[in-house]
């Protein structure tokens, strides 16, 4: 029996030249990551998220010349029963990733499976519109324009911890762990199989602590942060992209820098309509009051007018009537407990339930350090079941950060209940091999996705208007 040629065979090669003279410019024997199954397309336009596969008649029993060996026949039969169920494993997992796949048997016309992948490109069955995530964090905007309707294909991110997370909840992605300043445009565009102009959205939220009204007011940095120069870095990606929109969120101080101005004088230089503007999470179906700045932009057309708010507010209830209790639930992200001193135990219990703070309690009931102080008084508050949560930080599971305590039960929240605060899906997995604290940052310094679907929606029914 002759050995399988994985790749280069002529199948492939005479398929190759046929999609080269359509004008379809594509990637040869291309890794694709889907979680715990690893792939190699024999062809794969990445750009549109189409995987190509040629199959050998008799390897992948074509119904029309497959043939079942006279010698040996119960070993081939098995080996041959087995390439057939992993094709569809390999199938069902580029499907779940958000990849279109085609197969041509070796015995086609090379002309037959171009018209098959033509199709499979201008399709219904694929994402029309495609971006890519600048740092991605933890994957929070990723999800965001997914439920939007793209189809992320790349994204960056220099946190090592931020990486493992969003690999584990988007396995399709091609992903980065990279100081975005050495990674080159060109050499994202040439492993995304993009030319310019050709990405829909380049999307991003540059690290933005050197912005902060709280890290300013503490003169923990300044607006000189070296982490504010990651701003000019989305420029550059749009200078090299084109995308044919773009999309950054930050926060609010960010309206009123230099860098802005410069950022979005440089956009509109390179053709952008630009759409800015300042928005509660919490009027866009989060249940969390959160303030961010949005801006928004589309190449050669008219500026995208920001959608409405909704209403009502979504509420802690909302979020967190229906979780279980940590004692009844196997969730990690629910169950990581916490450890506290009997009078910050007692002191926890004290305060009143549903919305109570730490002023409400008699003066001898407070810290000595509260009754010093005339500020901060959220620090051990307890969120208020009707109402939306204040904005989920870095210190979300930790009360003497923020009003962190549980409506109802004398604890802080849990980083589930961050995350779903967050409207993050219930099972989106985040990392806890930096310890639950370094889990909360990913947590707190994540996009609210619905949010990004808010704002994103729009975005894409200007494209596809624009396409039409």
């Amino acid at each position: 029996m002759v050995s399988n040629r994985r790749t280069d065979t002529e199948p492939e090669k005479a398929l190759r030249s046929a999609l080269f003279r359509a004008g379809v410019r594509f990637r040869k024997d291309y890794p694709i990551d889907c979680g715990d199954l690893r792939v190699r397309a024999d062809v794969a336009i990445v750009g549109k998220r189409v995987a190509v596969f040629v199959d050998g008649c008799f390897w992948h029993r074509c119904p029309e010349h497959g043939t079942d060996p006279k010698t040996h026949a119960e070993f081939w039969t098995e080996k041959l029963d087995r390439n057939v169920a992993r094709d569809r494993l390999v199938d069902a997992a580029l499907r779940r990733s958000g990849w279109t796949v085609v197969r041509a048997w070796e015995h086609e016309s090379p002309d037959d499976a171009v018209a098959r992948v033509l199709d499979a490109l201008n399709g219904g069955r694929l994402p029309t519109l495609t971006a890519v995530d600048l740092f991605c964090g933890v994957g929070g905007l990723s999800v965001g324009l997914k439920e939007a309707g793209f189809s992320v294909l790349g994204a960056v991110d220099v946190s090592g911890l931020a990486i493992e997370g969003y690999r584990k909840n988007h396995p399709g992605t091609t992903v980065w762990h990279q100081n975005i300043r050495s990674l080159s445009p060109k050499t994202m565009m040439k492993t995304l199989g993009l030319v310019p102009g050709q990405l829909d959205l380049l999307a991003g939220c540059p690290p933005c602590q050197g912005f902060s009204t709280m890290r300013t007011l503490r003169r923990g940095t300044s607006v000189a942060d070296k982490r504010n120069s990651l701003v000019a870095q989305f420029g550059r990606y749009v200078s090299a992209l084109q995308p044919r929109a773009l999309m950054m969120e930050n926060v609010p101080g960010l309206a009123e820098e230099a860098v802005l101005d410069r950022l979005v004088r440089r956009l509109e230089g390179l053709g952008y309509a630009i759409t800015t503007g300042v928005h509660d999470a919490a009027d866009f179906g989060v249940p969390q009051r959160r303030r961010r700045f949005v801006l928004a932009g589309i190449r050669n057309g008219e500026p995208i007018d920001f959608v409405e708010p909704i209403s009502p507010r979504r509420t802690v209830r909302d979020a967190l009537g229906n979780v279980p209790r940590p004692a009844e639930s196997n969730d990690p992200l629910h169950i990581h407990g916490e450890q506290r001193t009997r009078r910050i135990r007692n002191l926890i219990a004290a305060i009143p339930l549903d919305g109570g703070g730490r002023k409400d309690l008699p003066r001898r009931r407070q810290l000595g350090c509260h009754r010093r102080t005339n500020g901060f008084f959220d620090v051990y508050g307890r969120m208020a079941w009707d109402q939306p949560a204040p904005t989920i930080t870095s210190g979300c599971i930790n009360p003497s950060k923020g009003r962190f305590l549980h409506p109802e039960e004398n604890r802080a929240i849990t980083l589930r209940e961050a995350a779903l605060l967050q409207t993050f899906p219930s099972d989106y997995e985040i990392p806890l091999s930096g310890g639950k604290y370094k889990a909360a940052d990913l947590i707190g310094n994540a996009l609210p996705p619905t949010f990004v679907a808010a704002h994103a929606k729009p975005i894409a029914a200007a494209l596809h208007t624009e396409a039409a």
